[in-house]
């Protein structure tokens, strides 16, 4: 199922990296059609495993990763409309393509969701902190291209991405925004989880999975560094000016610990968060 969404992102990526090399409009807006039908695609098979298991398909490590890629699409579609800039394309499409790999290669792999998971707070958690992480990812994107757009007009060879990007102002704001929308989410989600804990230490006080929710888990102490690092950017960027390079190295900074935490530590290395495929 996960096939046909992740061949239009393949194709979408190509077409944007074609745009971004030669400024030909026409693949401009077929990379942005090709997108839009992959975001489609893959709303459909959400929908289509959502009506399947009766709930949203995001307690499993592949189902959150894939519904993560999902609503990074729509989040920079919605900035490439907003903004009627498609120079950011190719970088996001890079990333989405990347992580669509496992849900594509593993295949949907829907469970029945555990009893401990019935409750909204749950959900709450979930949803926040994928919202999140694509705000991040698009922050990080957003902070890669104002340094490389920068160090090529330090070096005043004003003639690729100076040519092909938004202007070093916009990308700082966006930046900012991005990386406000995302922090403001993440904290909405540590709260909700935090609060279901308690619950579900109540509910089911003898399953592994939720008696390992503590501050040694390393999915939840990672959780707690990628907070601590976009607050440090937020409140730096207010009281110290920490503004354009230095808020673009921590929107990198930032999503290369949540990419950590949301594959490498989810897959192998937590003891809890397992509750699915």
């Amino acid at each position: 199922m996960y096939a046909l969404p992740f061949a239009f992102y393949i194709l979408s990526l190509i077409a944007y990296s074609i745009h971004f090399g030669r400024r030909t409009p026409s693949f401009g807006r077929a990379a942005t059609t090709l997108l839009v039908a992959g975001a489609l695609a893959h709303t459909f098979v959400i929908g289509m495993q959502t009506m399947e298991a009766g709930h949203v398909p995001f307690a499993g490590t592949t189902q959150a990763i894939s519904t993560f890629v999902w609503l990074l699409a729509l989040a920079y579609l919605y900035t490439e409309v907003t903004t009627e800039e498609r120079g950011l394309g190719v970088f996001v499409m890079a990333i989405i393509v990347a992580l669509q790999v496992l849900p594509a290669v593993q295949g949907p792999g829907v469970e029945p969701r555990s009893p401990v998971l019935e409750h909204p707070l749950f959900w709450t958690h979930v949803a926040a902190l994928l919202g999140a992480y694509a705000s991040f990812g698009l922050a990080a994107v957003i902070g890669i291209t104002y340094v490389l757009q920068f160090k090529e007009i330090k070096a005043k060879h004003l003639v690729f991405f100076f040519n092909r990007l938004p202007s070093l102002q916009v990308l700082d704001v966006m930046n900012s925004r991005a990386v406000f929308i995302g922090w403001a989410l993440l904290t909405v989600g540590l709260c909700a989880g935090a609060l279901w804990v308690t619950d579900a230490l109540a509910i089911a006080p003898a399953d592994p999975r939720v008696r390992a929710m503590s501050f040694g888990d390393p999915k939840i102490f990672v959780a707690l560094v990628t907070w601590a690092v976009y607050t440090f950017q937020l409140v730096a960027r207010r009281l110290i000016g920490w503004r354009g390079r230095r808020s673009a190295y921590l929107s990198a900074v930032g999503f290369a610990i949540v990419l950590l935490n949301f594959v490498l530590v989810s897959y192998f290395l937590t003891d809890s968060h397992n509750f699915g495929a």
